[in-house]
């Protein structure tokens, strides 16, 4: 069969699989409305009845054989070589180290960008940047050719890089700035590495409904980056895991709306995600765009904690993945626990699951019909470092 044929194939599998499963458990009970916005939009949620017991008449042979055709597809995903990416080759070995503390004294340079900026136009090897205690009032931008940056603070309570842009700020150029300008610290550059320190976005939370207040704190729009020990502060959309794939080891993540969003292949490890919403909000807002796309969120052995009624995730992508996994989640999530974006259509394509998770939060049974709760099978591509390829560019951090 050709790779044509094959990837065919495989659409037409999966594609039949979310119609069978959406129509036997259409009913499961939604939650009544969603009131945030993302960039601008206002969405809701319709209210479905259940379903009469006795009005499912199923043929199981049907049933069966639509399980047997997901399961390829699962194993289809877990197969896979990312191939939007090359085989990396990580430098974990410092040829030098820069120091940036706010006593010039102490320290090569005062700020960070001023570290970043003293380092070559193509930078090929790997550069520790150790920052000092202290905050550090700054913007930063690592440019696309400065690779191999390993940012180190003294603790993510002492080491604290904050900025306030958000999306309407006027930039240099006279027009706002976007929701991807709006980064504290944002990174462009392959294998980023960063260890114990705080990226902040001082935006407080926004009103429900206002506009322009997206504040991002880390933006990373590069391939094969890991975080270690960190923490990433803010409200609206906080991290902006945009594109590539990334390794979240002990980090904190807190935010109201969408506060985990973009495009990335991203494994989150016992991270703490921390809400901070006034009202409604949603963990995530993954953006994956085709059934191809080699891209998702997963949330490995997490906590879920915070305060507000939010969704586990928004399906800002068609084709939109997440995955919790071993992970406690507290009685902040609405039991409908995922959006649709205000499309039906994308209840069809999306991947929603979770796996052995405890808490309040975590209850299956209201949750929507075309979320999953994933069998061993199901969960083992999302749950190793093999969904990141990282065996390829992370050994020892």
């Amino acid at each position: 069969m050709s790779k044509k044929k094959f990837i065919l194939s495989i659409l037409l599998i999966f594609l039949l699989h979310c119609s069978v499963y959406h129509r036997l458990c259409h009913g499961r009970a939604h939650h009544k409305s969603d009131h945030h916005t993302k960039h601008g939009r206002v969405h809701h949620v319709k209210q479905h009845r259940k379903p009469n017991p006795k009005q499912l008449t199923i043929n199981m042979t049907q049933t069966y054989n639509s399980e047997k055709q997901f399961m390829k597809w699962v194993n289809f995903v877990g197969s896979l070589k990312h191939t939007l990416f090359k085989t990396a080759k990580n430098k974990l070995f410092p040829s030098y180290t820069l120091t940036v503390s706010k006593n010039a004294v102490t320290g090569d340079f005062t700020t960070i960008q001023d570290a970043i900026d003293s380092l070559p136009a193509i930078n090929l090897v790997r550069v520790i940047i150790k920052v000092k205690a202290g905050t550090y009032s700054e913007k930063v931008i690592i440019p696309i050719l400065k690779s191999f940056i390993t940012i180190q603070g003294e603790g993510a309570d002492n080491t604290i890089v904050e900025w306030g842009d958000t999306a309407k700020t006027i930039g240099p150029n006279g027009r706002p700035l976007g929701t991807y300008g709006s980064a504290t610290f944002a990174v462009n550059s392959l294998y980023f590495m960063a260890k114990n320190i705080t990226f902040k976005n001082t935006t407080p939370v926004p009103q429900p409904g206002a506009q322009g207040v997206q504040a991002v704190a880390f933006r990373i729009s590069a391939d094969t980056a890991a975080f270690v020990g960190c923490k990433f502060l803010g409200a609206q959309d906080t991290l902006y895991d945009h594109i590539g794939r990334h390794y979240y080891k002990d980090c904190y993540i807190e935010g109201s709306v969408d506060f985990i969003f973009g495009n990335g292949l991203s494994l989150f490890e016992g991270c703490d995600v921390h809400a901070i919403a006034q009202r409604y909000g949603a963990l995530t807002a993954q953006a994956r765009s085709s059934m191809l796309d080699d891209t998702g969120f997963s949330f490995l052995n997490c906590k879920v904690t915070g305060s507000g009624a939010l969704y586990l995730g928004r399906a800002w992508g068609p084709f939109s993945r997440v995955v919790f996994a071993y992970t406690y989640i507290d009685n902040i999530i609405i039991p409908a626990g995922w959006y649709n974006w205000g499309d039906p259509n994308r209840e069809l394509t999306v991947f929603y699951g979770q796996y052995k998770c405890t808490g309040p939060g975590s209850n299956f049974a209201g949750r929507v019909a075309w979320s999953r709760e994933l069998t061993d099978e199901e969960a083992g591509p999302f749950i190793s470092l093999s969904f990141i390829d990282g065996s390829e560019w992370i050994n020892s951090l």
